[in-house]
């Protein structure tokens, strides 16, 4: 599936209650753990030690933050739609969010998306995405919610 390209609130309606896509599928290299953990000041063994996680975490290798995985997110949504004529764009939120497998060192993953709704306030547009993060060759995913985001529509694409 291309990528979408929305250009204004109108057409971000045409999509309400529709699948959007999925993007490319992201490798999680224990490198980016690693500074994952060091930009977040969590080093838990779990995420940062491999010998020791192989040996002692039950998943038998590191396993990604779950925050991480949800860090990349917004990335990988520019990946399935790109929206075009905004001032300016929001993480707004997160609601109903479940982590419900953990993704192994050296997984791929790659994020599905389906616009819940969208709302008009006042000029803003409220964009409640329904996600997973898919893990290739997992039938579950390492998490679903909906994520929130507010874009501000520049005049001329109202």
């Amino acid at each position: 599936m291309s990528k979408l390209t929305i250009n204004s609130h109108a057409e971000f309606e045409q999509y309400i209650g529709k699948e959007l896509g999925a993007s490319d599928f992201m490798t999680i290299t224990q490198d980016r753990i690693n500074k994952f953990a060091d930009a977040t000041d969590d080093h838990q063994w779990i995420h940062t030690e491999p010998d020791r996680a192989k040996k002692e975490g039950g998943f038998g290798s590191t396993i990604a933050h779950g925050y991480l995985n949800i860090s990349i997110a917004p990335f990988l949504w520019k990946q399935i739609a790109e929206i075009r004529n905004i001032d300016m764009m929001i993480n707004y939120g997160i609601e109903d969010l479940k982590f419900n497998q953990p993704v192994l060192v050296d997984s791929e993953v790659r994020l599905t998306a389906k616009l819940k709704s969208l709302a008009n306030l006042r000029g803003i547009s409220k964009c409640h995405l329904q996600v997973t993060l898919e893990i290739r060759g997992n039938s579950k995913p390492a998490f679903s919610g909906v994520l929130v985001f507010l874009y501000y529509f520049n005049n001329n694409s109202k």
